[in-house]
């Protein structure tokens, strides 16, 4: 392998674009989830992807999940119908470069952390599409900032603000295939130093399957308030109830296998910013209620007791970023959590309760805990005019597990004005879950923490206010995967799984002229050990249109080798998907939409015995006034 990866590097090093046109920096170039505070992404060594709210809404869907899939070299996520993730199906598991089996890539809403306290896992239908300004992807390992389950990296929901005074209202109502309807609302205010921004969404399906409908509810609040010039405070609050219902795989059919599920999530921030320093202390709370009826297979009984649980996610973080002398920026902080919960069956007669949750000991309990503490520093530093350097380490201590040391460093080189050159060494990691340790025959409590080291080469060239070419190569080492196998004839949680992963990605983006634009990006990864829900590779290509009051956004997605199945029994997938959106604009603040998903009617699953559905159709309008 040493010799491709060299091959590779040289290649990458040597590819190198020069008479770049004139610079202009934009927005599109401030990140803040590699670093806390606002950043040019020029002078970080970590590879993100950003994707903008324009990006986001052209298609008009309700969550951001397949518009972050196509746009993300190297991210994967598995699906199964039209719209709707749930729980306990499989879908909507997030992978990033072959990394991540529920909880090994975290993401976060504004910063806080979002995912189940009992299991790990990310909510995939919490992420919508209403609430969001911009997404941030960190490709690779995140954990010197965030921790644990930032082990293969991020995805930053950044929610929606006003920045002018006045108001701004959308609404969206769209329909179509498989008895299909979606509708969302949302208001955005500012009024001197105060802000508000809120929001209800709902959607349903019949589905595509027998026995696969899908209904959710929600809504979001954020309000903030400028204290003083320099002092921020802001709250937000939202929540999101589904019930889904799912079929099983069509090998093996289920009956009644339904969700209601119940998320939230609510906090509290206090900026600062004075220039020269800058920070935030955020109080923030998570919360779940699952119910859920396991189902049983055709010729059998219903089961006697549904699964219950409930689970939670507190802490505080804080962090504060300064400028300690020319071309430096630091940044130290501290960050706090408790999660857990307890988990239970629930008989459906007489209502008592048996308990999930363990001891270390074997003990039954009714809750169960754990908590983290971490510190860390941040140091950029850049030198003269041609580099930047930067460094980081981690001190992360978990109450049960222990003590965790996560290094990251790396170097960003500066071609010319338009070009870079970046070289980043990182350290991820996650800690067993609680169900891993104390729920379920397999638990066990001696685990270790899942550990990787990621090494990446990245190039970026800039062609002004035109856009923009990155492409990057990396090599990630890991080893202590937690896995469930037999010992003395019992299921067991151990620490068994290595990856050993190479890979290359590109990405672009171009505007042709003021009526067309192109983007696309394309990924290739090599698993010595590959894992369910990851692909070999993953293309899209895009192209816009936009001629006064009409607009065609359309999108064609390649996914090869994608294994369904790993093991004895291997089996691969491979699909091409083509999408397309026409909007026509009949009022200034009425735009109808028609869009077709998959209209190539492909026959395709992205894991095994869940076949996606073959063309689909939605129309609808938006209004904005």
């Amino acid at each position: 392998m040493n010799h491709r990866f060299l091959f590779m590097a040289v290649s990458l090093l040597t590819a190198t674009f020069t008479n770049a046109q004139e610079r202009t920096d934009t927005l599109q170039n401030v990140v803040v989830t590699g670093t806390r505070n606002a950043t040019d992404m020029r002078h970080l060594p970590l590879t993100v992807t950003t994707i903008n709210q324009t990006k986001l809404t052209e298609n008009y869907r309700e969550s951001v999940l397949p518009t972050v899939m196509e746009q993300t070299p190297g991210l994967f996520s598995t699906s199964r119908g039209l719209i709707g993730y749930g729980v306990n199906t499989g879908a909507g598991n997030l992978k990033i470069r072959g990394v991540g089996s529920g909880a090994e890539f975290l993401v976060l809403i504004d910063g806080q952390p979002q995912y189940a306290g009992l299991m790990g896992h990310p909510i995939p239908d919490a992420y919508q599409t209403m609430m969001t300004e911009k997404i941030e992807v960190l490709r690779g390992p995140a954990s010197l900032l965030y921790g644990s389950n930032a082990m293969g990296g991020v995805m930053n929901i950044v929610t929606r603000k006003m920045y002018t005074d006045g108001t701004k209202t959308d609404i969206q109502l769209q329909g179509g295939s498989y008895g299909t309807f979606q509708t969302n609302a949302s208001n955005r205010l500012k009024l001197g130093k105060f802000s508000s921004v809120v929001g209800a969404q709902y959607q349903r399906t019949d589905g595509h399957r027998k026995d696969s409908e899908f209904e959710q509810l929600g809504g979001f609040a954020k309000l903030g308030y400028e204290l003083t010039p320099n002092w921020q405070l802001s709250g937000d609050i939202f929540v999101t109830h589904f019930n889904a219902s799912n079929p099983g795989a069509t090998t093996s059919p289920l009956i009644d296998n339904d969700a209601k599920i119940t998320r939230g999530l609510a906090s509290v921030n206090a900026l600062n910013d004075y220039g020269w320093t800058n920070g935030s202390l955020r109080v923030f709370f998570d919360w779940g209620h699952h119910n859920i009826d396991d189902g049983y297979s055709a010729g059998g009984t219903p089961k006697t007791a549904l699964y219950k649980h409930n689970d939670y996610i507190g802490g505080i973080s804080w962090y504060q970023s300064v400028q300690l002398f020319e071309g430096n920026r630091t940044t130290a902080g501290v960050d706090w959590q408790r999660f857990g919960g307890s988990a239970w069956n629930e008989d459906r007669t007489t209502g008592s309760k048996t308990y999930l949750t363990k001891n270390a000991d074997g003990t039954v309990v009714e809750k169960q805990h754990a908590d983290e503490v971490a510190g860390y520093i941040d140091f950029r530093q850049d030198v003269m005019s041609w580099l930047t350097l930067n460094a980081g380490l981690r001190l992360d201590h978990h109450s049960v597990i222990g003590t965790e040391l996560v290094p990251q460093g790396g170097l960003s080189f500066h071609l010319n004005t338009d070009a870079d050159v970046k070289a980043l060494v990182s350290k991820g990691f996650r800690r067993p879950t609680i169900r891993e340790m104390y729920m379920f025959p397999p638990a066990t409590t001696d685990l270790k923490p899942e550990r990787i080291m990621n090494y990446e080469l990245s190039f970026t060239q800039r062609f002004g206010n035109k856009g923009q070419l990155s492409a990057n190569i990396f090599y990630i080492d890991g080893d202590n995967l937690i896995a469930t196998t037999r010992v003395d004839g019992r299921p067991r949680n151990v620490n068994m799984g290595e990856v050993k992963n190479w890979g290359i990605e590109f990405s672009g983006d171009y505007r042709i002229s003021n009526h067309w634009s192109v983007n696309g990006n394309y990924s290739f990864l090599h698993m010595d050990n590959p894992i369910e829900g990851a692909p070999e590779g993953k293309l899209y290509l895009g192209a816009n249109y936009h001629n006064g009051k009409w607009t065609v956004a359309t999108g064609l997605q390649n996914v090869s080798g994608l294994y369904i199945t790993t093991g004895d029994n291997e089996q691969k997938e491979n699909y091409t998907l083509l999408n397309a959106t026409v909007s026509y604009q009949i009022a200034p603040v009425a735009t109808l939409f028609l869009k077709g998903e998959n209209l190539l009617a492909e026959q395709y699953q992205t894991y095994a015995g869940f076949p996606m559905p073959k063309a689909t159709c939605m129309g609808g309008v938006k209004l904005s006034f």
